[in-house]
């Protein structure tokens, strides 16, 4: 087990991100203006910001820009909550359409003060753009709603292709890392949209916080049971001191010894790299 103490600040070289800004990143931006629309990329603070942008997709964050719950690891923004913009699910759907993707993925922040958590929206999200012209692949990232499977289901019976709900941390972490949640909970959400069977169910985890590897080996088994399919493996980049310390970086070699360990539950697919996040290269895990 890691200690609890900060490790230098200076980030090791494999972390190091080149700068992206052509015509494409710009078109990203300039639509996400225009529709008033929200990306993790930027609430996040995502390092493949650049890369996305640039290459012309993004991660849409839907309900507003602000979360109900205030987890140390997290960049969003806890405070005031916004109305739900009945335009949202039509603006989205509008803006995949522009950028011709074949892959969307929605995430949203928690929604506690929502009676549904924001289930609702997400499935209109989901609606909106499967009225498109042309066939959409649809993955979500949604918060635990609680634990009230009923708002899952009004989710899945959206049919997004992809269900993912991150179980970020070890359960010892939980307390610290994410104040409101619960890892048990998490694993119930996941083990019911894959019993739902009607969509790929997906996780995530940070490393770097200071849980031990044999923790991270009990949540691989703990996720394989609750039937996760897709697993994404990154390090986590503390936003500022305000938040929690990095207490170790993991060299990319240790991210495929853990891959490996991952694959041997049994999960399908796993992506695991220093920069790998939630939807990063989202499209082409779905299609692996």
């Amino acid at each position: 087990m890691e200690t609890k103490s900060k490790i230098k600040n200076t980030k090791p070289p494999w972390l190091k991100v080149k700068a992206c800004g052509n015509s494409k990143y710009l078109e990203v931006q300039s639509l996400l203006k225009k529709y008033n629309l929200h990306t993790v990329c930027q609430e996040a603070n995502c390092p493949n910001r650049g890369e996305c942008f640039s290459s012309g997709t993004a991660t849409f964050l839907i309900m507003g820009p602000n979360c109900t719950r205030n987890c140390t690891f997290c960049n969003v923004t806890h405070g005031n909550m916004t109305p739900l913009d009945d335009q949202e699910p039509a603006h989205v759907a509008r803006t995949v359409a522009i950028l011709d993707l074949e892959h969307a993925v929605i995430t949203s922040v928690t929604r506690d003060d929502l009676p549904d958590g924001g289930a609702g929206q997400f499935a209109a999200v989901i609606v909106a753009i499967r009225e498109l012209e042309r066939p959409v692949t649809v993955e979500v990232l949604t918060p635990d709603f609680r634990g009230r499977l009923e708002h899952v289901k009004t989710v899945l019976d959206a049919r997004p292709d992809v269900f993912n709900h991150n179980v970020e941390t070890v359960p010892r972490l939980y307390r610290e890392v994410r104040p409101g949640a619960d890892y048990n909970r998490s694993l119930d959400v996941l083990k019911y949209a894959s019993d739902d069977g009607r969509a790929g169910v997906k996780s995530g985890l940070m490393v770097g916080l200071g849980e031990s590897k044999d923790e991270l080996y009990e949540v691989f088994t703990d996720m394989n049971t609750a039937g996760v399919e897709y697993l994404t493996i990154g390090q986590y980049l503390s936003p500022s001191k305000k938040h929690h310390p990095v207490i170790k970086y993991y060299h990319p070699a240790e991210f495929d010894d853990l891959a490996a360990k991952a694959r041997e539950t049994g999960i399908k697919s796993v992506f695991s790299a220093p920069l790998v996040r939630s939807s990063y290269h989202a499209r082409e895990q779905y299609r692996q």
